[in-house]
Formats: structure tokens, C-alpha cells, sequence
């Protein structure tokens, strides 16, 4: 291979947006969360019942519920930091210290609001509850949030990892399902070159003719990350073995020449990744 560049490793790696999917994983999350939240107000019941501290009924599950429920409500926060921040590609130092500082102010979150909408159900009740006693016992709160937040991330993470998995065959290798319409093509990884943005959709390009697949660029550089694909630019990926040269530009840009003559754009932001010493 002649290159004016030698490649380097992988670049970085995004997740794709799929709404339907998303869906799916908040409804069985609200599913299993009412479940584990009802339990714990029953345990918190029976426990204070045991010591000779009773409490009403109802205490517990608004302890639980507004928890719950601010949980839920900030849900679509922790898929995008999730997503953005993906913690299966590097730099893994630098995203673990933004997921740590988002739960950190999810906490905060968590004790403000939850409490003052424990204050709330307790006074429509025509009792009374410390709106800031949450916040009193932040240090404590902070160390079950941390378990949700991280619990919330490491699942997400595992579902959309399932979810974007490539589709396989035992002889003809890695092929992908492309969606066109009604129809569905599968087309074997080794022949698609080159993937570029186009609106809500991206084509597929291989040899002289393209092929159009509704599914944003950022969810086809995360199925494609193991076909050896690289971004070049915001809107293009490209297979690394059809890249024949590397062309920097004196403004840090760089043009891709492919095996079969053609040139593509690419952007200074994506060089490091793509070239190596």
C-alpha cells in the first residue's frame, strides 16, 4: 500500500440514535424500577414497624415514588450522557470524569427536588415534611445515587451494544441489514467502501453504485467499528483496507485517495485518530 500518511488506530466511536429502541429500554426500566421501588417501601414499613417506630401506610411509597419519579424524569439525561460520553471507546479517563461529575449533580438534583416534592405530598396530606432533610443527608444520598447512575449507564450501555450488534453468517462473514423502505437488503461488510450522511439517512457506498439505509451516521460508525470503518470527517466513514494515500494539507485538513481512484475530504478534527507515526 503507498501512503503519504501510515494509519493509525481506531478512531473515536459514537452511538446512534433509535428512538423506538429507547423506548423499549425506558418502559421495562419504569417496569422493574416500580417493582424494586415497591419493595423497598414495604421493607421500610415492616423495618420501622420492628423497632417501634411505625409509620403510616402511605410514607414510604412517597419517600419511594418521588424518587422514582425524578429518576424517570432525568432518564433521557443519562442516555445522552451515555451516548456522548460512550465508555466502550477512549478516552475512557476523560469520559469517566464527566459521568462522575453528571452524577454528582444528578445527586444534587435528586435531593432537592425529591425533597421538596416529599414537602409537597406531605402537606396536600395535611402533615409536614423537612424539605432540606434529603439535603442534610446528601453524603448518604450520594452513595445510593451513584449505585442508580452507574446502574443506568452500564445497562443503557449494554442494551445499545444488543441492540446495534452487526448481523453475522457463518460462511460469507459480517453482512449488515440495510432497511430501504419495504424492502431489506444484506449486503457483506467487505463490500461497502465508503458511508456518508444524507439527511435522516446515510448511503452506503460500494463499487459505482450506492445504497440508501435510514439510520443516522453516528449509529453506523458504532455497527461498523468492527469492520475496521474509520470517520474522516462529521458526515463520511471509510473502510481502512480501501484506503490507498493520505494527503495532509497545510490547514490540517487531508484528502483520502481510495483504491479505486476516487477522493474524499477530510476533516482535521478526525487526522490524529486516522494517522499513525
Amino acid at each position: 500500500m503507498t501512503r503519504t500518511d501510515e494509519l493509525s488506530a481506531p478512531s473515536r466511536r459514537g452511538i446512534g440514535r433509535d428512538p423506538a429502541g429507547d423506548l423499549m429500554f425506558t418502559a421495562i426500566a419504569i417496569g422493574v424500577l416500580a417493582v424494586v421501588l415497591t419493595f423497598n417501601a414495604l421493607n421500610v414499613l415492616d423495618e420501622r414497624a420492628r423497632s417501634g417506630h411505625p409509620l403510616q401506610f402511605w410514607e414510604p411509597l412517597v419517600w419511594e415514588g418521588s424518587s422514582g419519579f425524578y429518576f424517570v424524569a432525568v432518564s433521557p439525561v443519562m442516555r445522552m450522557l451515555a451516548s456522548r460520553f460512550w465508555l466502550l471507546a477512549p478516552p475512557r479517563v476523560l469520559k469517566l470524569a464527566v459521568h462522575g461529575a453528571a452524577a454528582l449533580l444528578i445527586s444534587l438534583g435528586h435531593v432537592s427536588i425529591a425533597g421538596g416534592m416529599r414537602w409537597g405530598a406531605y402537606r396536600l396530606i395535611g402533615g409536614y415534611y423537612d424539605p432540606f432533610q434529603m439535603l442534610r443527608d446528601w453524603p448518604y444520598e450520594f452513595r445510593k445515587d451513584v449505585l442508580v447512575y452507574a446502574a443506568v449507564i452500564a445497562v443503557y450501555t449494554a442494551w445499545r451494544r444488543f441492540r446495534d450488534r452487526p448481523i453475522e453468517t457463518s460462511s460469507a462473514g459480517e453482512v449488515l441489514e440495510v432497511r430501504d423502505g419495504a424492502r431489506r437488503h444484506f449486503v457483506p461488510l467487505s463490500e461497502v467502501t465508503w458511508v456518508e450522511a444524507a439527511g435522516n439517512y446515510v448511503e452506503l457506498h460500494r463499487g459505482e453504485s450506492g445504497l440508501l439505509h435510514r439510520a443516522s451516521l453516528a449509529q453506523m460508525e458504532r455497527r461498523l467499528q468492527s469492520g475496521g470503518f474509520v470517520r474522516i470527517h462529521r458526515s463520511r466513514l471509510v473502510r481502512r483496507e480501501a484506503i490507498a494515500a493520505v494527503e495532509s494539507k497545510p490547514t490540517g485538513d487531508f484528502v483520502v485517495r481510495l483504491r479505486d481512484g476516487r477522493e474524499l475530504a477530510g476533516s482535521r478534527r478526525y487526522r490524529k485518530p486516522l494517522l499513525a507515526d
